[in-house]
């Protein structure tokens, strides 16, 4: 995945490429104008759903931000190999989330898969978004607040949902976890 500064640039660049204020980018998107500037300097990595809106604002798809070369299909990614992968996913100071993307290079895809480490203290937030999203908690408990309703997933569930419904996805019981996540977005 590409580190904060060049998700940033990538969102400032298709923004100026549509002659977009950041008013009205956050306007279309739903994203605070101070988080888009936030991005857009590299002072953060947005969260999962925030770059989810600001792609589907922008007219990209979510790969667009995170791509940096084209891979030929299939494209592998070895467990081992994501340690060089990952990178800190930051809400704010202390979000927690660090994902490695699984389909980095696959320029035609249209899912984004990853393998996401859930700190005990991550500081999830409430998202909605286009599209639809599927996970598998890997370790640890994984709780999953859709529509308001709580469910806690033990390693090897599953949750499949639309993701325009409120949802939130959290460590559980103060233990970190990990899980796999598949998000599509229609384009």
């Amino acid at each position: 995945m590409a580190d904060g500064c060049k998700v940033g640039e990538r969102v400032r660049t298709y923004r100026e490429r549509l002659q977009m204020t950041v008013e009205v980018l956050a306007e279309k998107s739903g994203v605070s104008a101070g988080v888009i500037t936030a991005v857009e300097a590299g002072e953060v990595y947005p969260a999962l759903g925030v770059l989810v809106k600001l792609s589907r604002a922008l007219g990209q798809r979510l790969g667009t931000f995170m791509d940096d070369q084209y891979q030929p299909d299939p494209v592998i990614v070895r467990a081992d190999a994501r340690a060089d992968e990952q990178t800190s996913h930051k809400v704010c100071e202390s979000g927690g989330f660090r994902y490695f993307p699984l389909g980095r290079g696959k320029t035609d895809r249209h899912m984004d898969p990853f393998y996401i480490e859930i700190a005990a203290d991550a500081q999830a937030l409430t998202s909605s978004h286009e599209g639809e999203e599927f996970i598998v908690a890997i370790s640890g408990e994984v709780e999953l607040v859709y529509g308001g309703v709580t469910q806690i997933l033990q390693p090897g569930d599953s949750a499949y949902y639309n993701s325009v419904v409120q949802h939130l996805v959290r460590a559980a019981n103060g233990r970190p976890a990990t899980i796999y996540a598949v998000v599509f977005m229609p384009f």
